[in-house]
């Protein structure tokens, strides 16, 4: 068994365990410590516990010391240089016509380093910028180009349901979706209505993808033959989160039949179809 807390950098962001190195820390208080990014200060989020050796990707790194007023005074000094470097960023971006669009901008605790996120539609030579900005700021300068789902984790809003964005509330990692989520859940694929504001498909079809997928396993699907007490038939709709199918006779003009799916038993399943030309127009929502 090994002792561990849980840190993270940002709001939402993955957590990252370190050895609190012999410190009684809880969650709520914040740590220095060395990443691969240099010196940083983090937010503790799970206090001291023993964890066993086989769950921890070695090695272990130390807490530097738990931070101090003076620690503290120096992250909100890099607040304001974080928001003066994104100024003079912008700045340059425009001095140098250079199709970028600046997101976020980070100081790393031991001010060795300056981060500046950006999303662009194609590759941007911004070797000038680097040069303009390390002249400026006499640090290491680093550009990281991310997708419009981090722009959105790292900007944050409000989401179709009125809610906060949940990548930037409580999801550390982004979960793949898919269109075969959307389809299986018998979902519009109209990608107004099953995207997110980044213009991805929204996060949220991952929470109840579990039960779609073991419904599916007691459920007949549309297009499947089935028996029911008096006659047999094909399921021309279904509704899984109340097990009633609708049900067309296959020898008779009569109107489909509403059917709990256990009265029917079925002798022939039906199957989900992706129309492939479909597919690839919507693709482009699962890309990050």
């Amino acid at each position: 068994m090994t002792e561990i807390i849980g840190v993270r950098f940002k709001e939402s962001g993955k957590i990252y365990y370190f050895s609190p190195n012999g410190a009684k820390l809880e969650a709520g208080d914040k740590v220095i410590v060395e990443t691969s990014r240099g010196v940083e200060c983090g937010n503790v989020v799970m206090g001291c516990r023993m964890v066993e050796d086989d769950k921890i990707v070695p090695p272990l790194k130390p807490i530097i010391r738990p931070a101090t007023e003076r620690d503290l005074k120096i992250v909100e000094q890099n607040k304001v240089k974080e928001a003066n470097a994104a100024r003079i960023c912008q700045e340059k971006i425009a001095a140098h016509k250079l199709d970028m669009k600046l997101v976020d901008v980070e100081c790393t605790f031991d001010n060795n380093k300056l981060l500046f996120y950006f999303t662009a539609e194609n590759r941007v030579d911004f070797r000038e910028l680097v040069k303009d900005l390390a002249a400026v700021f006499r640090t290491r300068i680093e550009l990281r180009q991310i997708g419009v789902r981090d722009e959105a984790k790292m900007l944050g809003g409000l989401g179709v349901c009125g809610r906060p964005f949940c990548c930037k509330t409580f999801l550390g990692e982004f979960q793949p979706v898919s269109i075969k989520m959307a389809k299986e859940q018998g979902l519009s694929l109209n990608p107004t209505k099953i995207s997110g504001t980044c213009g991805r498909l929204m996060c949220c079809l991952k929470y109840e993808q579990d039960f779609y997928e073991e419904a599916f396993k007691t459920t007949p699907k549309v297009g499947a033959y089935v028996k029911a007490p008096e006659f047999k038939g094909y399921v021309e709709e279904v509704n899984l989160l109340t097990g009633m199918l609708k049900v067309k006779p296959e020898k008779s003009d009569d109107p489909a039949v509403l059917l709990s799916k256990d009265e029917v038993t079925v002798i022939k399943d039906g199957r989900i179809r992706m129309d492939k030309d479909e597919m690839r127009a919507l693709k482009q929502l699962e890309d990050k």
